[in-house]
């Protein structure tokens, strides 16, 4: 492989969409898979208008936009109204909030990369990096065979193989929890007048039970609870999943603590529509970037956000296609201070995530009697910071800051 291109380590959400990123900027790329095809597991994701604006700028939305739901809200209920969170809005940020299955986003970006010839090559699991300069950065396949670039980029997702380059003893860190989801017919929910979808319904003895219509005309809906779980290996993990029956009790144990919305819900679930999500963090990080340059992680591999505001995704987005401005406005100059400054600017805006989820938190978890409320739980919203970045004027802002200084 001619070595004056850059390469890309996993053909997921974020992978694909880094292709289409800097196909845009006009840097030429190839995306290496571990699989032999693109995976189809899990269920819909949440994209709020930041990331909406990023799948626009690489030409996929007016794609993407029929086959999810639009929403703008999410409410949360306890035995009454608590909380309602904006999650987009077409009139303010330009943008309403999708629901869309995660392998629908993917064909269609899969799609958009046939049909830019972008290539991606399958079966080709990164074991490691061989040798990195400043301008070649050398890996090794597991079938022995081995690949050069001008730049190799990890987005491998939170057990990333890129990662273990730059942080060879660092292992993420289960959380303890794991979401238990499945996808039931909207038919057979009742759903009293007084309640708007998607909702969150918070039980002190039972914890919160999510409902989320997806599917283009709302149709289908997601029901989820958390549950607490030791840690376990690839190996256990697989053997949950081979038995979905505890998924499924688990969904229905406690139902009669909660509203009749929620018993019917739980009524008639699938076995093959049961899905299981792990929660993982990473630390924050002192570098994205090796000493050259050379090898680059983002996403999941560089910062694991919790799901409490829904930002995991959307902000790998954000990674990408900023990643590919600053690429293309440094390759050849000084791209170890523009990955620098990158870093400094995505961080930024992964601790205000981080920020807001805590004040999420504040506001939704069960207070103590007489327990005063703090500034977190009483400070209102303000997602026009989150929701409508100019990605473009961002980036320069941060370089031409970081000149300054």
């Amino acid at each position: 492989m001619s070595s004056n291109n850059l390469a890309i380590i996993g053909a997921g959400l974020s992978g694909l969409a880094l292709a289409l990123a800097l196909h845009k900027q006009g840097i030429p790329c190839t995306i290496y898979e571990s699989r032999h095809a693109s995976l189809d597991i899990g269920g819909a994701i949440m994209l709020s208008p930041n990331a909406l604006r990023v799948l626009n700028a690489v030409g996929i939305y007016k794609t993407i936009k029929p086959l999810g739901f639009e929403f703008t809200s999410l409410y949360f209920y306890t035995d009454k109204p608590l909380d309602t969170f904006e999650f987009g809005d077409r009139e303010k940020y330009g943008y309403d909030a999708l629901r869309i299955y995660r392998y629908e986003l993917i064909d269609a970006l899969l799609a958009a990369t046939k049909e830019k010839s972008i290539p991606i090559k399958y079966g080709k699991k990164f074991v490691k990096i061989l040798s990195e300069t400043e301008t070649e950065v050398t890996w090794e396949f597991e079938d022995g065979t081995t690949g050069s670039a001008a730049c190799l980029v990890g987005a491998d997702g939170i057990h990333s193989r890129v990662r273990k380059h730059l942080y060879p003893d660092l292992e993420p860190r289960f959380t303890n929890a794991v979401g238990v989801t499945a996808a039931v017919p909207t038919k057979q929910l009742v759903i009293p007048e007084s309640y708007n979808l998607p909702l969150t319904i918070m039980n002190p003895k039972r914890g919160a039970f999510v409902i989320a219509p997806q599917l283009s005309d709302g149709s289908e809906v997601l029901i989820g609870k958390q549950k607490r779980a030791g840690g376990l290996d690839r190996e256990g993990w697989n053997k949950l999943m081979d038995d979905k029956q505890w998924c499924v009790d688990f969904l229905r144990e406690g139902s009669e603590d909660f509203p009749e919305i929620v018993q019917t819900a739980v009524s008639n679930i699938s076995l093959n529509k049961i899905n299981l999500w792990p929660f993982y963090v990473v630390p924050k990080l002192d570098t994205w970037a090796s000493k050259h340059s050379s090898v680059v992680i983002l996403g999941d591999a560089a910062h694991a956000i919790p799901p409490t505001a829904g930002q995991g995704v959307n902000q790998a987005f954000e990674d990408v296609y900023t990643y590919a401005l600053i690429f293309a406005k440094c390759q050849g100059k000084n791209l170890e201070h523009g990955l620098k400054v990158w870093q400094q600017g995505r961080q930024a805006r992964v601790d205000l995530v981080l920020e807001l989820n805590a004040q999420i938190d504040a506001r939704r978890m069960p207070k103590d009697p007489g327990s005063l409320s703090t500034e977190l739980e009483s400070k209102p919203f303000d997602l026009a910071w989150l929701y409508s970045p100019n990605f473009e004027d961002m980036v320069d802002s941060w370089l031409e800051e970081s000149s300054t200084s």
